[in-house]
């Protein structure tokens, strides 16, 4: 099975939590802090596997969530960081996030790419001795490690793409000029996926040709099956435009030409701007007349025109050197640049990690706040020096404001996580 769009999450893994620890030997008076910090969670890293050609596998697994790092031990040992979590994909596959859209990567090269980083790991009580605080009784959280919700799109990675109605000769084309073997049949929508093939020109002169399933009209609105892979021609340098110059089915080549390139343009308006050599297909069943007619109107149009047969393969060996010609003058495949965070939008997502709500019931004020839980299990309540660090916590996320401004009165209570405390100005 073909599939050329999935949905997953993703989750890299958090920090491991800072330890609190203290020295202890025997005729060691005083031995001091000595926790060490956590680990660094794993990466989300996405690599290509050209051994992939669809993304079927994303079908059946839709969360990948990588590691968290190992938390800090005694003696000033750091937690053990966990290993990257690396998913393969196919070459082609451009990678977005799923609410807004936006461009994280795209896997045309070898090169892997994190799109989740792992959270650093939180610091032991070793780094917070002081002077004036020698025996500090907390450690630091890890940071929790970042997730999204993405898409995968497989844009095909081809120099040429093929185009045209169904059964006009676009897999009998592709299977003359190279390897690929696509279904043939004379009926319509023979072809169900994109077919790759590899057109050698010489020892060192080659492109990849796609075949793209035969287009209708009203397939950018979604009829039939163009409009699942139109997608597929965005990243084409050349478009090889194939038309049945015969009519033996009984269409006009010139309002096929037509349709197919305002289905283009509605797609998309680069593939309107790519450029075309129009190929006049079953010239062998055809006349002269109509083969004429063609020709003329196509180079009105200022294209390139080619009679061929791809069945008895007359004409294909000028159109495949013609191609090859057009295409050293052309760019490159196109690659899709990765889409930065705006800094309003990274100041969105920052200020949304310190998010809180709280609740009044039965006189008990209740915090749900979930980046204070982590804090919790790195505070010892019994601890003046930790009450004082979880004070400041409270104080600088704005908790405390917020609290006094719903009226709390001293000796209220107040419940986070079911950790509970009067509040005391």
């Amino acid at each position: 099975m073909f599939v050329d769009k999935a949905r997953i999450k993703i989750k890299a893994g958090d920090g491991g939590d800072g330890a609190v620890s203290f020295h202890r030997e025997k005729y060691v008076a005083a031995g001091g802090p000595d926790g060490g910090d956590g680990g660094s969670g794993g990466n989300v890293v996405f690599q290509v596997d050209d051994n992939f050609s669809t993304l079927i596998d994303f079908r059946y697994k839709r969360k990948y969530i990588a590691q968290n790092g190992e938390n800090g031990g005694a003696k000033r040992c750091t937690g053990k960081s966990a290993p990257d979590l690396v998913i393969k994909v196919p070459r082609g596959t451009v990678i977005r996030e799923a609410d807004t859209g936006r461009i994280m990567a795209d896997m045309s090269d070898d090169e892997p790419k994190i799109l989740a980083r792992g959270g650093r790991g939180g610091k032991g009580n070793s780094n917070f001795a002081t002077s004036t605080r020698q025996i500090p009784r907390f450690a630091k959280p890890g940071f929790p490690g970042e997730a999204f919700e993405v898409t995968l799109e497989l844009k095909l990675l081809a120099d040429v793409g093929l185009v045209g109605f169904p059964n006009v000769g676009k897999s009998t084309l592709i299977s003359v000029v190279s390897a690929a073997k696509p279904k043939i049949a004379n009926y319509h929508f023979t072809t169900l996926t994109p077919v790759l093939g590899v057109v050698r020109l010489d020892e060192e002169r080659s492109f990849v040709m796609a075949d793209i399933p035969g287009l209708i009209e009203g397939a950018s609105e979604g009829v039939g099956l163009g409009h699942e892979f139109l997608r597929h021609v965005e990243r084409c340098r050349l478009i090889l435009h194939v038309l049945d110059v015969s009519g033996i089915e009984g269409r006009d080549p010139i309002d096929d030409f037509e349709k197919i390139n305002r289905e283009l343009a509605n797609f998309s308006e680069a593939l309107a701007e790519c450029p075309q050599i129009v190929v006049a297909n079953k010239s062998d069943m055809a006349t002269e007349e109509q083969i004429a007619a063609l020709r003329g109107y196509i180079e009105e149009q200022g294209l390139a025109f080619f009679p061929i047969s791809a069945a008895t393969t007359q004409g294909t060996g000028a159109l495949m050197d013609a191609v090859g010609h057009k295409l050293s003058e052309l760019p490159p495949v196109k690659v899709f640049e990765a889409q930065p965070l705006s800094p309003e939008e990274w100041e969105s997502r920052f200020s949304s990690k310190q998010e809180f709500e709280i609740e009044v019931e039965d006189g008990i004020y209740y915090v749900s706040a979930l980046w204070l839980e982590p804090v919790l299990r790195t505070v010892n309540m019994e601890d003046y020096s930790s009450l004082q660090y979880f004070q400041r916590v409270l104080r600088s996320s704005g908790i405390i404001d917020k609290l006094e401004e719903m009226g709390i009165e001293e000796g209220d209570t107040v419940n986070i996580f079911g950790f509970e405390f009067d509040y005391i100005r």
